[in-house]
């Protein structure tokens, strides 16, 4: 018995030890790669660098000044608010030295060497080039003024208020550095790879995560890479497989609504329309090219399913005068007093713009006969759509910003339920299982509506 004892106590202490070695031992930053020889200056490529990378999305707040910090973000363990990274010496990053500045970008390191929350996609911009870290370095000491802002203090219950435990998150979740290639080539389908892969950090939304949150592939040779993922209960659509988003859009399609948050298919909405806003507007010609031909040809988003699937063609006028092409259509057109609950509420709310066949008109008002927000695993997204409405990003090449109105006031929770359940099977919709009126009373209690 004391033999065993013995052990038992010389176990408990080795591995106390392993756990104080494994909290305290020094962290490392990567090294730097080489830089290409034909790489622009810092200075003439900061402010662009920083709109590829997407950065004031997240480190803007609501109402605040830009990339002052301190917009909440929720996680699956708590609130996480983004940090000040304007050159402000005591509460944003003024004083740090590139070699931290990039250790926070590839290694998730701030500067005395804390493990920074995976909120901010390091992971992802592990594939950035030396010259794209180079020039956001230049862009957020140089050229930005330094506003003071503390931010609060992270919302995250123990042991998740522990950063020592990142680093063993690490060694699972981190890809090589470099890994997103292309990013200096003339091959459209190869610089879109790495705008789409590295500082567009794409997969962070639209690639589904474990149970550790570690994010399924990062690059198109990863199976799992763009099917789709959950952020704070939106659905965030696939890119590609059975149910990509834009699967039968053109590479032209896919770079207008990049650049103007809308096309004939879609429009944006949620979280996404802080990218186009604050990032994909600003690409230039070639780069919303390269990204769009690099998206659409990957698997699943074959030419002209679209059509396949009965997309009509013509103008509004010709298409509404057609026959009645599904089911739906031809229950909304006859506006037979008996027809379902929830089609009689499509007819008084949405009809007047998204008309009887759910194609809506393009540029304004988005098809829902197809669309990935109504026919998402999580419902989130449309029942707030429903409730509270929507805006069309304003962009320079489409400076009027749509709304859509919401009606939190004049539906009940259980007419908002019907109205949405209808919508997922309408027309050609399959999305699987009916909205819940108690889904409605949660997430209009939670956003106040």
């Amino acid at each position: 018995m004391k033999t065993f004892l013995r052990i038992l106590g010389a176990l408990v202490i080795v591995g106390v030890v392993a756990l104080l070695v494994f909290i305290f031992w020094p962290v490392s930053r990567s090294a730097p790669t080489q830089v290409a020889a034909n790489a622009p200056e810092p200075a003439e490529h900061g402010e662009y660098a920083m709109r590829l990378a997407d950065c004031a999305a997240c480190h803007t707040a609501e109402g605040g000044e830009p990339f002052a910090g301190g917009r909440p973000i929720e996680s699956p363990v708590g609130t996480i608010y983004s940090a000040n990274i304007t050159p402000d010496p005591e509460t944003g990053i003024g004083g740090w030295t590139l070699a931290e500045f990039r250790g926070a970008l590839i290694d998730g390191l701030d500067e005395e060497g804390h493990h920074l929350y995976p909120a901010m996609p390091y992971t992802n911009y592990r594939g950035l080039t030396e010259t794209d870290i180079a020039g956001l370095y230049h862009y957020f000491i140089e050229d930005l003024e330094p506003v003071r802002n503390e931010v609060p203090a992270n919302d995250l219950p123990f042991p998740f208020d522990q950063r020592w435990g990142l680093r063993a998150w690490k060694w699972v979740a981190m890809p090589d550095v470099g890994f997103a290639s292309g990013a200096t080539s003339d091959d459209p389908i190869e610089r879109g790879a790495y705008l789409v892969e590295g500082p567009g950090h794409c997969g962070a939304c639209h690639s589904p995560r474990n149970t550790l949150f570690v994010q399924d592939g990062y690059t198109a040779s990863d199976a799992g890479f763009l099917t789709g993922g959950v952020i704070a209960g939106w659905t965030a659509p696939a890119l590609r497989g059975e149910d990509s988003a834009i699967a039968g859009w053109t590479a032209e399609e896919v770079a207008q609504i990049l650049g103007t948050g809308r096309n004939a298919h879609a429009a944006i909405n949620g979280e996404m329309a802080l990218v186009v806003e604050d990032s994909t507007q600003y690409l230039t010609a070639d780069d919303l090219m390269a990204v769009s031909q690099y998206l659409v040809g990957l698997d699943g988003n074959g030419a002209n399913r679209g059509q396949e699937q009965g997309t009509p063609s013509g103008g509004l006028a010709e298409r509404l005068l057609d026959d009645p092409a599904t089911q739906t259509e031809r229950i909304l057109a006859s506006a037979d007093p008996g027809m379902p609950e929830g089609a009689r509420l499509y007819l008084d709310n949405c009809g007047a713009c998204h008309f009887v066949d759910g194609k809506g008109a393009d540029e304004v008002f988005p098809e829902l006969d197809g669309s990935s927000i109504v026919q998402a695993g999580e419902p989130t997204g449309l029942i707030s759509m429903i409730l509270h409405g929507g805006a069309l990003p304003s962009t320079e090449a489409r400076p009027y910003a749509l709304r859509m109105p919401g009606f939190a006031d004049r539906l009940s929770d259980d007419e908002v339920a019907t109205l949405a359940s209808f919508l997922r099977t309408a027309w050609n919709n399959e999305a699987s299982g009916t909205v819940e009126a108690g889904a409605v009373a949660d997430m209009r209690s939670e956003e106040g509506g």
